[in-house]
């Protein structure tokens, strides 16, 4: 790469009980643009402790095994190189954001590991007993050295801002623009914001449509909130969106004499996002909805997306992670008994 700066510093140190970690990090001459500096890691020393949900064990696999087998389990193996690779940075990411924010105590869904094996509370991983067993041996032939290529030519690097790892959401399908991360979740992160999202037209869930009777529509709010009043004549003069999000999910919607937010109608039906519409029929409602997931950080689909227009894994990371740094794990030191 070129206009490297010279200098590069090493960027932070945690007071936790786990791994130091050195960080190091330099900008290209144009601000638009970095490059990562290389310098080794020693891979053989830094395992990381996950979670695993079926075996109700802890594992201790090296970082950039872990980090493959996420990949492997979160984004499809057939997409573009330069996806996969951010698809790698994202993961490993979120691993060191886990373990330097956590530490060795673990979470108190899982004791002892920062991490774990479920998308429903970490990432999701696989060992490769279950890859085998879901794609065939010929996918394994095919695509897990594409996997590993992913993994071996990001090796160490991670996304920081202001010198601290991030916490790199991604989701499916954005619908064309991705959410900030306050109008989904409870806190305003500076790199999670809104951004647009155009080239996800190959996504198979951009759209997609899902219907309920009306009764099975009234009972599932009733559920939710039981002081819902709410008529089955003419039950579209009592529906009414309220406000919309910047990356277009529901933020408020009126239903009968109650104001839902759409996280919580997604939530109730199932619906693959917050960004919907409603239609009602004689005896039925349909939600026609945009993009799959919760919105925040990166859109897979749409990295791929990039990828086929020909942007790097780094643009890519840039575009959907407002104002990160690519740093580089450089060292680390474990406390060996």
């Amino acid at each position: 790469m070129r206009g490297i700066f010279f200098a590069c510093i090493s960027i932070f140190t945690t007071t936790l009980l786990i791994p130091l970690l050195i960080i190091s990090s330099c900008n290209m001459d144009a601000p638009q643009k970095q490059d990562i500096v290389q310098h080794e890691i020693v891979e053989s020393d830094f395992r990381i402790k996950v979670y695993n949900h079926e075996t109700k064990e802890i594992m201790e696999p090296y970082l950039e095994e872990y980090i493959a087998h996420v990949v492997a389990a979160e984004m499809p193996a057939s997409f573009e190189m330069e996806a996969l690779k951010a698809q790698a940075v994202a993961a490993r990411s979120y691993a060191i954001w886990r373990l330097t924010t956590l530490g060795e105590e673990g979470h108190s869904s899982h004791p002892g590991a920062p991490l774990c094996t479920s998308h429903l509370h970490c990432q999701e991983w696989l060992s490769a007993e279950t890859l085998k067993e879901r794609h065939g041996m010929v996918w394994v032939a095919r695509y897990w050295p594409k996997i590993q290529e992913a993994v071996r030519d990001t090796t160490g690097i991670i996304m920081t801002y202001n010198m601290k790892p991030i916490e790199p959401l991604y989701h499916s399908t954005s619908g064309g623009k991705t959410e900030n991360s306050e109008d989904v979740f409870a806190t305003a992160l500076p790199y999670l914001r809104s951004v647009s999202s155009p080239y996800e037209d190959r996504s198979p869930v951009l759209v997609d449509q899902k219907e309920v009777t009306i009764d099975e529509f009234i009972s599932g709010l009733k559920n939710k909130n039981s002081n819902l009043q709410i008529s089955t004549r003419n039950i579209a003069s009592q529906i009414n969106i309220l406000e919309r999000n910047e990356g277009g999910s529901i933020k408020r919607i009126q239903i009968g004499n109650q104001t839902f937010s759409g996280s919580e109608v997604r939530g109730i039906f199932g619906l693959r996002s917050a960004d919907f519409t409603i239609d009602i029929g004689r005896n039925t409602v349909t939600f026609n909805t945009r993009g799959y997931g919760h919105g925040v950080g990166m859109s897979q689909w749409g990295a791929n997306g990039m990828a086929r227009e020909g942007k790097d894994y780094k643009e890519i990371l840039k575009h959907y992670y407002q104002g990160v740094t690519l740093s580089k794990l450089t060292s680390h030191h474990t406390n060996k008994k």
